[in-house]
């Protein structure tokens, strides 16, 4: 476990209690799933290598685009869907044949694995990852290793 994972899950847990605003990503005002992974890159990585265009509730549904995936596939690190650390990047397809589109940050791991996610009527919360969640899983990533560089 790194340095880096660590405060990548810090910096999630501080966001806990944050209200869900879609398209926000202010923490203690308000985010949603992706500005949760973007308010995490900033405290840890720093600049957003790239700001994402406005989007709807259904963003990229209609086009059947993985946009989402795309994104995290031009910035973060993917990894095997087995390999679960402290600080992954998980993202979720939340229907069978919708695109992917919830993240959520790892922040336990082992016998009782968690993770901190924007949860519409929820805000930001940390949610044990159980087998419904896991169900939905399909893509894990890692941020990049800013202590390397």
């Amino acid at each position: 476990m790194t340095r880096q994972a660590l405060l990548v899950v810090e910096e999630a847990r501080r966001w806990i209690g944050t209200p869900y605003v879609h398209q926000m990503a202010v923490c203690g005002a308000g985010t949603d799933c992706l500005g949760l992974v973007r308010g995490v890159w900033r405290a840890v990585i720093g600049q957003e290598p790239e700001r994402p265009p406005a989007y709807s509730m259904d963003w990229s549904e209609p086009q059947g685009q993985e946009l989402l995936w795309g994104a995290a596939l031009r910035h973060l690190e993917p990894k095997d869907l087995a390999e679960q650390a402290l600080g992954d990047v998980i993202l979720f397809r939340m229907r069978d044949g919708s695109v992917a589109k919830h993240l959520g940050i790892q922040s336990g791991v082992g016998d009782a694995p968690r993770f901190v996610h924007a949860y519409s009527g929820h805000g930001v919360v940390e949610s044990p990852l159980s087998a419904p969640w896991v169900r939905r899983v399909v893509a894990r990533f890692q941020f990049p290793d800013v202590e390397a560089s």
